[in-house]
């Protein structure tokens, strides 16, 4: 059974995110995407735990996974740890309601829960981490977006040079980190450090049309597709059952290369260092994008592949496709009524971009098959 799933997503309780992220519209958004597995985001937001109890039940046959009209979630938040002069997203796991009800009260105590749905706590990741895994150690502590500038573990602006720096004795209980939308599996690939952990994509979708923007792909049995089986697969990167992960193109992230967004300004790390990492406009300092910092860390030259390593493959959203072959806007009438009929040809987005190129002629013409 081939899975893919979307295991970082938001609700309508984070800072500009949609009012439709809530179970219904994500249920059925999921669907329509192929997504067989969705992140439930924001469990730790006090209104929005009470809805994924209103909504969801526990899944027959899926221990630790729940579902709404079909449609399977797993327990999923994200916690803003500031702390310092550090910044990191740490993206958390569970494995019951029961579960998530005991890390909501003892996270409740160190900061206020209800003022959004990606918290911020005054608690460094490595305390994070202890409360999470000392409740339970079904849990997964996750690095969020690993690579953004502000707000991660490897961040250049607030985050650490290594795991071991940020999580400490638990390094060893980090089993994944998240490449986000600025870095694909070959850059992380060269820093020999992430041998051991695996590398996992997600949307981080603050509305429904972005979910699925990355994924991972998974390959169980029935009786494997439970919690226990997708954190097993992730943490033994067992290739046999994590297939691969669904990339954005990095470049395209916004945080992928150096620049100043207020001056129009975007610098490779080339650049950025013949200008001593000076906006040329502001003349104050630029912001190290992504690429940069991995330069900064590697070990390994570009283009190493680890033996282990999980494959990937590039994806470019069907909606934007659809836009780009019929130069309109994402959301304009023509290109949302393609995009409708592709979906129900294929019968989700991900079978559509997955098709041959003489399935998608038949029912859009050569113009958006090429």
């Amino acid at each position: 059974m081939r899975i893919i799933a979307d295991l970082h997503i938001h609700s309508k309780y984070s800072r500009a995110c949609s009012p439709e992220l809530d179970v219904p519209h994500l249920s059925e958004s999921a669907k329509i995407k192929g997504i067989g597995l969705l992140g439930t985001g924001d469990f730790t937001h006090p209104e929005y735990f009470a809805e994924l109890k209103k909504y969801l039940k526990e899944s027959d046959g899926s221990p630790g996974l729940y579902e709404h009209k079909g449609q399977k979630f797993l327990l999923q938040t994200e916690i803003s740890s500031i702390y310092g002069h550090h910044k990191v997203h740490t993206v958390i796991f569970a494995p019951s309601l029961e579960v998530v009800a005991q890390i909501n009260d003892a996270l409740g105590k160190r900061g206020n829960l209800k003022a959004d749905g990606r918290p911020i706590l005054g608690i460094s990741a490595l305390e994070l981490a202890e409360i999470v895994l000392g409740i339970s150690n079904e849990c997964m502590v996750i690095p969020a977006h690993a690579w953004t500038p502000w707000f991660s573990v490897f961040g250049a602006n607030s985050g650490f040079d290594s795991l071991k720096e940020c999580f400490g004795e638990l390094t060893s209980k980090i089993y994944a980190i998240e490449t986000g939308l600025s870095s694909d599996p070959p850059m992380n690939w060269r820093i020999s450090a992430l041998d051991k952990v695996a590398l996992i994509s997600n949307s981080d979708a603050h509305s429904p049309a972005k979910l699925g923007r990355e994924a991972n792909v998974f390959e169980l049995d029935e009786k494997e597709f439970n919690y226990r089986g997708i954190c097993e697969a992730i943490r033994k990167k067992d290739k046999k059952r994590f297939l691969c992960t669904y990339e954005f193109f990095p470049e395209e992230g916004k945080y992928h290369v150096d620049g100043h967004r207020n001056c129009g300004v975007r610098l490779s790390p080339e650049e950025a260092i013949k200008l001593n990492n000076v906006c040329p406009k502001c003349g104050k300092k630029v912001t190290m994008g992504v690429l940069h910092r991995v330069n900064a860390l590697a070990d390994r030259p570009d283009g190493f592949v680890p033996g282990d390593s999980i494959p990937f493959k590039h994806l470019v959203p069907l909606r934007e496709i659809v836009a780009k072959s019929l130069d309109k806007g994402e959301f304009t009438k023509g290109v949302v009524e393609e995009y409708g009929k592709l979906v129900r040809a294929f019968g989700n987005e991900f079978a559509a971009l997955n098709a041959s190129f003489e399935e998608v002629r038949k029912v859009s013409g050569d113009r958006i098959a090429d």
